[in-house]
């Protein structure tokens, strides 16, 4: 017996598939960011084929940590910028499901900078969206990484004195292989954006622009927006790292001084994920691990047997 034999079983999926019944209404502020990025990955769960049993959602602390309770699919709460190593895992153990990992911009960037940086540099197969509103909304509005200088807060009642995080720039520096940038202003690339991410072997970032009406007042709403790939005055190469370099620092500058750019940044295809090079060096057997949970006749390895080969 298998408790996943809802995957690839050909069923036909709607978005509406995604909302729970438990909780269907999301309860984050009216005008937050926040809605967009939740109907964009229903939308793009259901465009490439996956059911909400066919999907695991780990999340981090605050605002985009509440994604899951919104999301029809398994689901795990996890501690503050903690959501990576559990969706690694999760992955880990079962390659045939869909993972898609979420946090904030202190969660992913902040508290959780190590395991994004690291995860990036394996290329562990999985989505991960970093909901980027430039402040900490859920406990107040201190600021966060992304926090622009000058910014004033709780934390910083003078204004923040360092440059904030450039996420795109760090996501390519520290490894990872599919980097996008979206907005929630823009619904239909969001979902785009989602849907190739999803279908992309190995780790893809996806900074997504979430404005916060409550804390971050003084914020955009991210319009307007230029797509590069849309833009005659933007032009480059999304498998040639050099020009994805270039490309994703003119946008950081761009984005505080008034003008929001998005699109896909740079992807390799070609880069095997970091379950694929464990599998090819015999260190994680084929089978799903999380299948021997119900295999009745699997034998049960003990860990002190595995240094035997190191002997």
């Amino acid at each position: 017996m298998s408790a996943f034999s809802a995957i690839d079983q050909g069923v036909e999926i709607d978005a509406n598939d995604f909302t729970p019944q438990q909780e269907p209404q999301p309860t984050w502020c009216p005008g937050c960011g926040d809605f967009a990025v939740l109907n964009a990955l229903k939308k793009a769960m259901a465009e490439v084929g996956r059911s909400p049993d066919e999907v695991l959602l780990a999340t981090g602390i605050g605002c985009s940590g509440k994604l899951n309770s919104y999301f029809e699919s398994y689901g795990f709460h996890t501690l503050h910028g903690r959501s990576l190593p559990v969706a690694r895992a999760a992955k880990l153990a079962n390659p045939g499901i869909e993972v898609v990992a979420a946090g904030g911009d202190g969660d992913g960037y902040g508290i959780g900078g190590n395991h994004f940086t690291h995860t990036a540099r394996e290329n562990h197969d999985m989505v991960y969206i970093v909901f980027n509103n430039e402040v900490f909304g859920l406990t107040k509005g201190q600021s966060s990484p992304t926090s622009p200088k000058g910014h004033k807060s709780k934390t910083q009642p003078s204004g923040v004195a360092k440059d904030p995080v450039r996420p795109l720039t760090l996501g390519l520096a520290a490894g990872a292989s599919f980097i996008a940038r979206t907005a929630a202003v823009n619904p239909n690339q969001a979902k785009e954006i989602l849907v190739e991410a999803i279908e992309h072997d190995g780790f893809a970032h996806i900074d997504f622009l979430t404005q916060c009406p409550t804390w971050n007042k003084e914020a955009r709403a991210y319009v307007p927006y230029t797509d590069i790939q849309d833009s005659d005055d933007f032009e480059h190469d999304v498998s040639d790292r050099r020009e994805a370099a270039e490309i994703m620092w003119e946008t950081e500058e761009k984005l505080y001084e008034g003008e929001v750019l998005t699109g896909r940044y740079y992807r390799d295809a070609d880069r095997p994920s970091y379950g694929e090079e464990k599998r090819s060096l015999g260190e994680i057997p084929e089978e799903p691990l999380a299948e021997r949970y119900f295999d009745d006749e699997y034998e049960w390895e003990r860990s002190a047997d595995l240094l035997d080969r190191y002997k």
